[in-house]
């Protein structure tokens, strides 16, 4: 059973990362391209070089991508599964299939704001399923591997290198839109991935335990924990009910705790991300 449901999540994973990588793709010849935005990577490098040169993107990518992918498993030592290889040959695939795709957006505004989205939802859903697009993150290995400088300061080099390469070949307006495209698609990677959700962290400091206890497992059927703490004004012993809900259930456990126990100190606070029994898992009244 554990064999066939870690073979079912691999399939998902993959299932993810080309789904992902489709939508890369489709950001960059739909809103990037036509927008003459070269926002970071390897995709950026690809726009510069079709620019100049009238070089095939695709190619471009396929070019660069694959060597570094090898060079870096060389070099780096790092073990690059399968799934970064699909998501290295996807991308620039999908871009060579959808070139001549008659959905495209110039307006550079749009093309950073709405392309930024399409690519942080597709590289998102590509994390997701454990996967990479390759690109400048490999080149980013590489440079900390000989320099000893972060990852993530590796990657703003090169990043920034492109854009600023943008702005000798386009000119500096678009290299600031190409700026606001990886300001927004960073953003929308962090959404995808943390699933960004409308569930609530709900702090409630009380003296009155057993009655909360009872609302929280009696009206929504969600689990708690208890804290003691001490209040630091009246020097009393309370106790700190922790508990999350969904967004639909923080309106209706709010409007609970205003009838049944208003003297009680409430905080609701937003999730990021929730793993567990009852929510990444089916509670055990569901099993």
């Amino acid at each position: 059973m554990v064999r066939i449901n870690s073979k079912k999540t691999s399939i998902m994973e993959y299932i993810q990362i080309m789904i992902g990588a489709a939508l890369v793709g489709l950001s960059y010849n739909i809103f990037l391209l036509p927008s003459k935005l070269a926002a970071g990577g390897v995709s950026g490098i690809s726009t510069i070089l079709y620019e100049l040169f009238q070089y095939n993107p695709a190619y471009v990518q396929w070019l660069i991508n694959i060597p570094l992918l090898f060079l870096a498993m060389i070099i780096v030592g790092k073990e690059f599964s399968l799934k970064t290889l699909v998501g290295t040959i996807f991308v620039p695939l999908v871009i060579w299939l959808t070139a001549d795709i008659k959905l495209m957006v110039d307006n550079p505004l749009l093309g950073a704001i709405y392309g930024g989205i399409m690519l942080g939802v597709g590289l998102g859903i590509v994390y997701r399923g454990n996967g990479s697009t390759g690109g400048t993150a490999l080149i980013a290995q590489i440079l900390k591997k000989f320099t000893g400088i972060s990852s993530g300061f590796s990657q703003l080099l090169v990043d920034g290198l492109v854009v600023i390469t943008s702005a000798l070949v386009f000119n500096f307006e678009l290299a600031l839109y190409a700026m606001i495209s990886i300001y927004v698609s960073s953003k929308v990677i962090d959404f995808v991935q943390l699933q960004s959700s409308t569930t609530k962290l709900v702090l409630i400091i009380t003296d009155k335990e057993e009655e909360i206890q009872t609302i929280i497992k009696e009206e929504i059927n969600r689990g708690l924990t208890k804290i003691k703490t001490l209040g630091g004004y009246s020097n009393e012993e309370k106790t700190m009910i922790l508990c999350v809900v969904e967004q639909s259930e923080a309106v209706y456990f709010k409007k609970l705790l205003l009838e049944k126990e208003p003297t009680s100190f409430v905080i609701f606070l937003n999730a990021s991300e929730i793993l567990g029994r009852g929510f990444s898992k089916a509670r055990f009244d569901e099993e």
